[in-house]
C-alpha cells in the first residue's frame, strides 16, 4: 500500500486521523515487509584454552640482598700529622701489617732527639752519684730523685718513638682498600670523624636480606626443626643473583635469623654467608637471594589466563562453550604459571584473551597445552 497517496486523499479532520494511525502502523509494514534487518546473533568466536594439571613445580622467591665483607676494619691516625704519602690504592689488596699510609714526622722526631738528650743527661746522673751514695757522702734520697727523673725521662721518649711509628700506619688485617678519603699533605688526627680507608677481607662475605612478616612465618612453618633456636643452621642453601642478574657461582648459608620484627618496616632480617674466592663481590655489593621452595601437584594455569577484578582473581570456565567467571585463590605464580586453588584438575578455561570476552560470551574452542601458552607469553617480552 501507498501510505502517502492514502493520506493525501483523506478530507480535513480526518486526515490528521489518518496520518497518526498511518505512522503507528509504519514499524510494523516495515518489519512485515521484505527487506526486513538480519536478526542473528553474534557469530562464536575460536579461542584457545587449557586445561587445569597437577605439576611439581619450584617456587622461586626474590628478596635484595646487601653485600658486606666478613671483617670490615677501619684504619684511622692514631697521632696527628700531615699525610706525606699514600703508599696503596683503592680496590688493592693488602696484607695484615702492610703500610699504607705515612705521615710527617719531623716535629715529632725533633721532639724525639730532645726527649733522647734529657733521657741521656738523667743516666749520667744516676751514674754520677752512684758511688758518691755507696759511700755515703750523699743521701740516698738524691739517687731516688736522680733515678726518678731517668724514669721519666725514658717514657717520654719511648712514646714520642711510639707515635712515630703511629705515623706509618699499617693495614690490620688481610683484604681489600675501600675508599681512600684523604690524599697527600691533608693533615688527619684521631679526633677525625671519618677513617682514612676501611680494609675488608672478603675471602667470605655476608648477605643481608630482610623478609615480610606473613613470609617468614610460612618460612618458618616449613623449615622449623624441633629446636627453634637450631633453625638458621639446619636451612638448606640459599642462591644469589648478582647486581648483573646472573647467578653466583657459590651457595650460601643463612646462618642468622632477626630475633625480632623490625616494628618500622615489619620485616625480619636474615644473614647468609658465601665464600668469594674469585673476589667478584666486594663491601658494599648489592645482590639478590633467591628462595626455592618445591611445589609437588599443585593445581597450575598460565598467568596469562587469570584476570582481576575488584580486588579477586578469576579465571573464565568453558562450560558448553560458553564463557563463566569463576574467582580463584592464588598460592604463588613462578615461571609463567599460577598455583591456584579454586578449581578442579581437567576444568577447561579460556587461555588467552580474557580482556577481550565477557561472561556468557559463545567461543569455538581451540584447546592447547600450557606450555605452550606460557612459552607464547614469554617470546612476546623477550
Amino acid at each position: 500500500m501507498n501510505w502517502k497517496s492514502y493520506y493525501l486523499r483523506l478530507p480535513g479532520h480526518m486526515e490528521r486521523k489518518r496520518f497518526t494511525l498511518a505512522l503507528l502502523l509504519l514499524p510494523f509494514a516495515y518489519n512485515c515487509g521484505e527487506q526486513g534487518p538480519n536478526t542473528q546473533g553474534p557469530v562464536a568466536a575460536p579461542y584457545p584454552t587449557v586445561e587445569v594439571a597437577r605439576r611439581n613445580v619450584e617456587d622461586v622467591v626474590n628478596y635484595p640482598a646487601s653485600i658486606e665483607g666478613k671483617v670490615n676494619s677501619e684504619v684511622r691516625a692514631k697521632v696527628s700529622g700531615y699525610i706525606q704519602e699514600v703508599l696503596v690504592d683503592e680496590g688493592e689488596w693488602v696484607q695484615q701489617g702492610q703500610r699504607l699510609f705515612k705521615l710527617e714526622t719531623q716535629s715529632l722526631s725533633e721532639e724525639a732527639g730532645a726527649a733522647r738528650a734529657r733521657m741521656q743527661a738523667a743516666q749520667v746522673e744516676v751514674d754520677k752519684l752512684a758511688p758518691l751514695v755507696a759511700q755515703g757522702i750523699i743521701s740516698p734520697v738524691q739517687m731516688e730523685t736522680a733515678k726518678a727523673n731517668l724514669a721519666q725521662a725514658k717514657s717520654t721518649y719511648q712514646s714520642l718513638m711510639a707515635s712515630i711509628g703511629y705515623a706509618n700506619i699499617r693495614s690490620p688485617i688481610d683484604g681489600v682498600v675501600g675508599t681512600i678519603r684523604y690524599r697527600k699533605g691533608t693533615l688527619v688526627s684521631a679526633q677525625d670523624t671519618q677513617p682514612l680507608t676501611t680494609i675488608s677481607s672478603i675471602a667470605e662475605v655476608y648477605a643481608y636480606f630482610s623478609m615480610n612478616e606473613k613470609d617468614f612465618i610460612g618460612f618458618i612453618r616449613e623449615n622449623a626443626p624441633e629446636n627453634l633456636g637450631q633453625m638458621a643452621g639446619s636451612l638448606p642453601p640459599v642462591a644469589l643473583l648478582l647486581a648483573d642478574g646472573s647467578p653466583f657461582p657459590h651457595p650460601g648459608t643463612i646462618e642468622t635469623i632477626s630475633g625480632s620484627v623490625d616494628p618500622q618496616s615489619g620485616t625480619v632480617r636474615f644473614r647468609a654467608t658465601f665464600p668469594n674466592p674469585e673476589g667478584l663481590l666486594r663491601n658494599g655489593s648489592s645482590g639478590t637471594i633467591r628462595l626455592i621452595k618445591n611445589l609437588d601437584g599443585v593445581l597450575v594455569v598460565p598467568t596469562l589466563s587469570t584476570f582481576e577484578q575488584q580486588g579477586k582473581t578469576f579465571v573464565y570456565l568453558v562450560e558448553d562453550d560458553t564463557l563463566r567467571a569463576k574467582s580463584i585463590e592464588i598460592v604463588t605464580e613462578t615461571n609463567g604459571l599460577t598455583v591456584l586453588q579454586g578449581l578442579q584438575e581437567g576444568n577447561e578455561i579460556l587461555a588467552m584473551g580474557v580482556g577481550k570476552v565477557r561472561p556468557g560470551a559463545k567461543i569455538i574452542p581451540q584447546p592447547a597445552s600450557i606450555d605452550s601458552i606460557v612459552q607464547s607469553f614469554d617470546q612476546v617480552f623477550q
